[in-house]
């Protein structure tokens, strides 16, 4: 007998360990890198999505290492991927949320944004299946939801070191890998607005770092729930008092009310015992983090006015004292009454919708707690001043609450317009002021699902709420068939906080929340035990290799995409460099910028700047060419991004430079239609028509003049009728920009009503925000119109007269020529 041939029955082929070795190595490679990103983004302003080129650096390479992971997960793919799983079948279906967005980008308002959200939701897809397929493993689930927790505990710390006054320590922990600042300090980390001093950490918005805090906090309290070990007690209860000492001085009125609804989400779906002990958990924590609320944020208040050591050391020491306090009570409940809590409750939690006892039982305490609150009981005299004036605050008849209701509805009438495809990536940033009911200013929506829904229009929201329903139905399916509590409850917990705070705050403009919503809903469906597919699916088996292939194909597309944009903000950046040097040729601006327009074509701010140089050459030089280049460069980027208003006012001014002052009226009219709160263009307009009809009167048109002087009155009108609509606001709402009649436009309504001899309404509007301060010419002219008015009346303005003459004595000729004008 040959024994060498025979294998042991534990044995395995060489090529199996060989690919699970590759396997294995592509695992570490995507955890690794997943949890360097968790580090890395949030130091990136959270990588906002704020669709100009100041944004776009830490954007761009985030896009170029999504590709890279992307390709990995594919490798990764061809050795692990099967479709046995209704998971299976969500890993591919979610391939439809970036699909309608493609579709979208065929009636997209702005070509630039549409396509920069294209390929963040290919990314945010792509981590999607990072956390798919790295939460399979046990070990890798584990791994990841530390890296969650960790990342985010990091954000609360450097937070708090502003927070205390130690911006520059807290910037030279992370200024090598952190976008460049004015100043040695990370801009903005500590905020200061009529709500008093915010704390902001990395976010520089309050609100969307609050919403962050809401999913550490539900999200710490339960890792201390159901934690077996004291070290892993220790380390999450001691970050429970600074994460509700940075959600407090956030000052976020919004997150202190979307809180408990998120808790009660989560209580929901958790056993009676669990939510008691959480609920207990946190009841302690709040008291511990009352005891030096006040005193941590009168310390943050001075601080940020001026350093002193001695005060941040006495905010240091305090917090660090009472956490290890709270930590040590945590480790002895959770040692000695945790068990006792679970044995007590456990026939309870047997009960049909035993779940909901608890949650219904909150709601009624929550209302107590409102009436406390809000009552006039004297509980919030107890609280800091800021924090005090804040809640107080907490209302629905206020101006934060009343103009997101506006956005909302606004958002719906653009929808209107769009209902089946949407206006693309971007939609609301490129077309609110079509759409708004009152002049305020906000690129963003306040509420991710309508964003969402004038982006794709119905058939993307609705393909994402169903995908979004089933992730969150298997999750909740599979975690009571369990029926026990994981640490896979993070990833529920982190997604629930996101997706509830982000109905009323932009937190998912914030790319990297938008990459931690879809990491804990890949994460969600990969360890189902619900969900198996039937037999008769086995054949697909032997067409596995199909999605790794198509995956490796759209990483490699998504990787050259990202790394054209990324050159060519760099291109963009070296000629925005060379223009501060005073030593740079036009040549040498030129050059770089027409780089960056070949690799990203019709970028509006690349060819907005453009532009500026060409224009600066030709009003330098006269040369035509410079003039022309510029013209078709505007023309041809309108095309795309029609909406752009950087763009429209430089094909104005192209228009009016060659005395084309027609086409310039025509354009600046129907712009108005897309702009009809922006009172530069009804001033434009006016004057405009009044220059035509002036060059009428002159070439003895009257029909002419009167029609274009007539026109000039009528968008006048308009803009009374506008002001009409702003009267009728609630009281407690804030306009916006400023809207109404502009000193220059009283100027050109003036003369024509001289002009046409209603010297009475002429004098109306002379006179609107004149001055004594002559050697403001328009204002010098306006007084001169002005008095010439009254002359015609029989009426006079002595002192103002005598101060002008005074000032220039011409100016007595200039009046009688008016006076004795026939026009």
């Amino acid at each position: 007998m040959n024994t060498s041939k025979v294998k042991h029955r534990y044995s395995s082929s060489p090529t199996k360990s060989q690919s699970g070795d590759k396997s294995s190595l592509l695992f570490w490679i995507m955890l690794c890198v997943t949890l360097i990103f968790l580090v890395w983004a949030p130091f990136q302003k959270a990588l906002f999505n704020g669709n100009t080129s100041d944004f776009e650096r830490p954007l761009y390479s985030f896009l170029l290492w999504g590709a890279i992971l992307l390709f990995t997960v594919a490798i990764y793919g061809y050795y692990h991927w099967k479709f046995n799983n209704i998971s299976g079948v969500v890993a591919i279906c979610i391939w439809l949320i970036p699909l309608t967005y493609l579709i979208s980008m065929f009636s997209a308002a702005s070509h630039y944004f549409s396509f920069n959200m294209l390929l963040i939701q290919v990314t945010y897809t792509s981590f999607f299946l990072l956390g798919y397929f790295i939460s399979k493993e046990k070990m890798g689930s584990r791994i990841l939801i530390n890296g969650i927790m960790i990342a985010g505990y990091i954000i609360v710390w450097f937070g708090l070191l502003n927070w205390f006054g130690n911006k520059e320590f807290a910037y030279g922990l992370v200024k090598w890998f952190a976008p460049g600042m004015a100043s040695n300090v990370y801009q903005d980390a500590i905020m200061s607005d009529a709500s008093g001093v915010r704390l902001t950490s990395v976010f520089q918005y309050a609100n969307s770092y609050a919403a962050l805090l809401i999913a550490l906090l539900i999200g710490a309290i339960y890792l201390v729930s159901i934690s077996k070990k004291w070290f892993d007690t220790l380390f999450h209860s001691f970050m429970i008092i600074p994460i509700l000492i940075s959600f407090l001085v956030t000052l976020s009125r919004g997150a202190y009310v979307i809180l408990p609804l998120v808790l009660l989400a989560i209580f929901l779906i958790l056993k009676p015992y669990r939510q008691l002990l959480m609920i207990l958990y946190l009841i302690i924590g709040v008291i511990f983090t009352f005891i030096i609320l006040g005193k941590v944020t009168d310390i943050g208040v001075q601080l940020s006015k001026e350093y002193n050591s001695s005060l941040s050391l006495q905010g240091w020491a305090a917090l660090l004292i009472m956490s290890i306090c709270l930590s040590t009570v945590f480790i002895l409940v959770q040692r000695f009454l945790s068990s006792k809590f679970e044995l007590k409750l456990s026939r309870i939690s047997d009960v049909r919708f035993s779940n909901l006892f608890i949650p219904v039982g909150a709601i009624v305490i929550g209302a107590l707690g409102l009436f406390l609150l809000l009552g006039n009981t004297g509980v919030l005299n107890l609280l800091p001043d800021n924090l005090k004036n804040r809640i107080e605050t907490i209302n629905f008849q206020q101006n934060s609450v009343i103009e997101r209701g506006t956005f909302y509805i606004d958002a719906i009438k653009l929808f209107k317009d769009y209902p089946v495809t949407g206006a693309g990536g971007g939609a609301w940033a490129a077309l609110y002021e079509k759409y708004q009911n009152n002049p305020y200013v906000s690129r963003q929506a306040h509420n991710f699902f309508l964003q969402y829904l004038v982006e794709v229009g119905s058939l993307g929201f609705l393909i994402f709420i169903i995908i979004l329903g089933i992730v969150l139905y298997l999750f909740i399916r599979n975690h009571f068939k369990n029926n026990e509590d994981t640490p896979r409850f993070i990833f529920i917990i982190i997604a629930a906080s996101l997706l509830i705070h982000s109905m009323i705050d932009f937190d998912l403009s914030f790319v990297y929340l938008g990459v931690l919503l879809f990491i804990c809903l890949g994460a969600m469906i990969s360890d189902l035990k619900v969900g198996l597919l039937n037999k008769q699916w086995t054949f697909t088996n032997n067409l596995k290799w199909i999605y790794p292939s198509i995956l490796l194909i759209i990483s490699l597309v998504t990787f050259f995409n990202a790394a054209q944009l990324l050159n060519a903000n760099s291109n963009f950046r070296a000629a925005q460099a060379a223009v501060q040097s005073d030593k740079s040729t036009i040549n040498d601006i030129l050059t770089p910028v027409n780089n960056a327009l070949k690799q990203h074509p019709n970028h509006p701010d690349y060819a907005s700047f453009k532009a500026d140089i060409l224009l600066q050459a030709y009003d330098q030089s006269k040369d035509e060419r410079f003039f022309n280049d510029a013209v078709t460069l505007i023309q041809q980027t309108r095309e795309k991004e029609p909406h752009n208003r950087y763009l429209i006012d430089k094909e104005i001014y192209t228009l009016t430079v060659k005395n084309q002052f027609t086409k310039a009226y025509e354009l600046i009219n129907n712009e108005i239609g897309n702009f009809p709160w922006d009172i530069t263009l009804y001033e434009k307009s006016i004057n405009l028509a009044f220059s035509l009809g002036d060059q009428a009167r002159t070439s003895k048109n009257t029909a002419q003049m009167n029609h274009y002087y007539d026109d000039a009155i009528a968008t006048y009108s308009k803009i009374l009728d506008k002001t009409k609509v702003l009267e009728a606001l609630p009281k407690e709402q804030q306009q916006g920009r400023a809207f109404g009649l502009t000193k220059t436009m009283a100027f050109t309504l003036g003369q024509i009503k001289y002009i046409r001899g209603d010297y009475a309404a002429a004098e109306n509007f002379l006179k609107f925000q004149i001055n004594d301060q002559f050697d403001d010419q328009m204002n010098k002219q306006m007084v001169r119109w002005y008095l010439a008015s009254l002359q015609k009346q029989n009426k006079n303005d002595q002192a103002l007269y005598d101060k002008l003459i005074a000032k220039d004595a011409k100016e007595r000729d200039e009046i009688n020529k008016l006076v004795s004008a026939t026009f």
